[in-house]
């Protein structure tokens, strides 16, 4: 968070600082501000907000007025600001742009973790995530009612196709994964696109098996033919107006790269109030 928020504040500013801010505010001019929603959603990332203010000017008090999580809607006030007046223009739209970024992570996550909320299915993020941000996009997830996926590629085997063919089949595969000292102790997870592929990594005794672009009908078969014994994960082209039907066919999670590449920022804004 602080190396994020230190190059954002580097890229922003330059070598001459907020320019206009300078010229045209006194030094000892304060003021405050109020950050507020302008549409319905979930507030995610507050803890930036005071870091970034933090790292620009640490005599200004931020004082949250909701909690990360809060479902809000437009006018809500989130958090005022009291400080330099040049300090609360020089960091907003860095403030900004992390809390409107995660909070619409947040905010889609809440939605299809609603979509799904009559069945078992858990909602998963993955690792389609912004470079450097993945903790972040990650919390944000978890803030919306989602589940956290690995974090990445050292903390869970995922043998995916690829992985697959390389390897001369599923079952080499795991084999290889299990003789391997690297990778000892670490959940299995299986991707198969066939219900053969299925019944193949059923026999392995793997932590998780992802079914890979199956259709709402081959997914029922499958969590038929799986009957409890290893937990199923549904992934490729999720969409909101699908993802209720996946969920009714009894699959136990349900991956959504579109939670971190594709979530519309929720519109927020700051305004100085006095």
């Amino acid at each position: 968070m602080d190396r994020l928020i230190e190059m954002a504040l580097a890229e922003d500013l330059g070598d001459r600082g907020d320019v206009t801010s300078l010229a045209t505010i006194p030094m000892a001019q304060t003021a405050v501000a109020r950050i507020t929603a302008k549409a319905p959603g979930v507030v995610a990332g507050l803890p930036l907000v005071s870091a970034v203010f933090q790292q620009v000017d640490p005599n200004v008090y931020v004082q949250t007025h909701v909690e990360d999580g809060a479902h809000v809607v437009p006018r809500v006030v989130v958090a005022e600001l009291t400080g330099s007046a040049r300090s609360l223009l020089t960091g907003e739209r860095t403030a900004l742009n992390f809390l409107q970024h995660l909070s619409g992570i947040a905010t889609l996550t809440a939605l299809f973790v609603a979509a799904v909320s009559e069945t078992q299915a858990r909602i998963l993020d993955t690792r389609k995530t912004t470079p450097g941000w993945r903790a972040l996009e990650k919390y944000a997830v978890h803030v919306g009612g989602g589940v956290n996926h690995r974090m990445g590629l050292f903390d869970m085997v995922m043998i995916k196709d690829n992985h697959v063919d390389a390897s001369g089949g599923i079952t080499a595969a795991v084999n290889r994964v299990r003789a391997d000292a690297n990778a000892s102790g670490l959940p299995i997870e299986v991707e198969v696109r066939t219900l053969d592929e299925l019944r193949e990594a059923l026999s392995l005794d793997v932590e998780r098996i992802m079914l890979d672009n199956m259709d709402e009908a081959m997914m029922r078969e499958a969590v038929a033919i799986a009957a409890g014994r290893t937990p199923l994960e549904a992934s490729g082209n999720m969409s909101l107006a699908r993802v209720g039907a996946v969920a009714a066919t009894g699959v136990d999670y349900i991956s959504v790269g579109a939670l971190t590449h594709s979530a519309p920022v929720l519109d927020l804004s700051m305004k100085i109030i006095e």
